[in-house]
C-alpha cells in the first residue's frame, strides 16, 4: 500500500494516480516496491550492478512501460543503471523520472544511468521528470546520465522536465545516430533560490542522413545558475540543428555553448542560443489585461515553458 506522499510523487513524475495494469517497475527508497511485466516487455534485476534490464520484444506496438523512482528518506544516495534494449519494428513509449522529498537535513541523491539501444525501424518517445520537495535543509540532487544508440531508421524522442525543487543537477546525454537514425530531444528547466543546473549533450551523426534536433527552453530565478554545452558531430551526411532559448530574471545566470563540428562536406548543422529578460511588452500587454504584474510574469513563464 502506498502512501499519500508516495501517491503524490508518482503522479508528479509520471502522472500516476494508480498502479498501471502495463509494465512497471516502481522503486521507492532504494528498493523495488512494484514490478509487473507484459507479454511483451520484460524487467529483470541486474546481477552486476544496481538496476534493471528492460527487454522491448520486436515488433511491439502501442505499449507504454513506466519506471518511476521515489525518494522520501533524507540522506539517501543511490546510483542506478538501467539499461533499455528495444528490439526491431517496436513503438513504445517509456516513462521514467524521479522525485524526491527531502525534510531531514541531510542530502538526497539520485544518480540514473540509462542507456538506450534503439533496434532498426523502431520508434521510441522517452518522457523524463524530475521534481523535489520538503521543508528540510537537506538538498534535492539528482545527477541523470542518458546514452543513446539509435540503429538504422531508428527514431528517438526525449521529453525532459525539471521544473521545481532540485537544488543541483548535472545532466548528461550522448547519443550515436546510424543510417537515416533520428533523435529529437525537448528539455525544459527552471530553476530559483540558488539552485544549479547544468546540462550536456553530445550528438554524434554517424550514419547516412541521419538528423537530430535539440531544444532547451531554460528559466533561471533569483540566483540560480545553469549551464547548457551542446556538442554535434556530423560525421556523415547529415542535418542537425541545437537551439538553447532562455529567459533570466532577478539575478539569474545563463551560459549557453553550442558546438559543431562538420567532419563530412555534406554534413549541415545549425546552432542558435537567445538569452534574456521577459520583453516589457509582454508585461504590459498582459497588464492591460487586468493582470498583476506577477501574475503577467507567471503566464508568460508558464507558457514559455509548455
Amino acid at each position: 500500500m502506498l502512501s499519500d506522499l508516495q501517491k503524490n510523487l508518482l503522479k508528479e513524475v509520471a502522472g500516476l494516480e494508480a498502479i498501471p495494469n502495463s509494465a512497471v517497475n516502481i522503486r521507492i527508497d532504494g528498493k523495488t516496491t512494484v514490478r509487473n511485466e507484459s507479454s511483451n516487455v520484460s524487467i529483470t534485476s541486474k546481477n552486476d550492478s544496481d538496476g534493471i534490464e528492460i527487454r522491448v520484444k520486436a515488433n511491439t506496438k502501442n505499449e507504454r512501460v513506466d519506471l518511476p523512482v521515489i525518494l522520501t528518506k533524507s540522506g539517501l544516495t543511490e546510483i542506478l543503471y538501467n539499461d533499455f534494449i528495444i528490439e526491431e519494428n517496436c513503438d513504445v513509449t517509456i516513462v521514467a523520472g524521479c522525485g524526491i522529498c527531502n525534510t531531514g537535513h541531510q542530502n538526497s541523491e539520485h544518480s540514473g544511468i540509462h542507456s538506450f539501444y534503439i533496434g532498426k525501424n523502431s520508434k521510441v518517445k522517452y518522457i523524463e521528470k524530475h521534481y523535489g520537495e520538503g521543508d528540510g535543509n537537506g538538498l534535492n540532487i539528482l545527477n541523470p546520465t542518458t546514452k543513446i544508440e539509435v540503429d538504422e531508421n531508428g527514431y528517438f524522442e526525449m521529453d525532459t522536465a525539471q521544473i521545481k525543487g532540485v537544488d543541483s543537477t548535472n545532466r548528461v546525454t550522448t547519443a550515436l545516430l546510424k543510417d537515416n537514425a533520428t533523435l529529437i530531444v525537448h528539455e525544459k528547466i527552471m530553476t530559483h533560490g540558488s539552485q544549479v543546473a547544468n546540462t550536456e549533450f553530445t550528438v554524434d551523426l554517424q550514419g547516412v542522413n541521419s538528423t537530430t534536433h535539440v531544444v532547451s527552453r531554460s528559466i533561471a530565478k533569483d540566483t540560480s545558475k545553469q549551464s547548457y554545452v551542446s556538442t554535434l558531430n556530423g560525421n556523415n551526411k547529415c542535418n542537425g540543428r541545437t537551439e538553447c532559448d532562455a529567459i533570466i530574471m532577478n539575478n539569474g545566470k545563463v551560459i549557453a555553448e553550442p558546438k559543431l563540428t562538420a567532419n563530412h562536406i555534406d554534413a549541415s548543422l545549425v546552432h542558435e542560443a537567445a538569452i534574456g529578460k521577459i520583453a516589457g511588452e509582454q508585461l504590459i500587454k498582459l497588464m492591460s489585461l487586468g493582470l498583476t504584474e506577477k501574475e503577467a510574469e507567471e503566464q508568460i513563464v508558464n507558457g514559455f515553458l509548455k
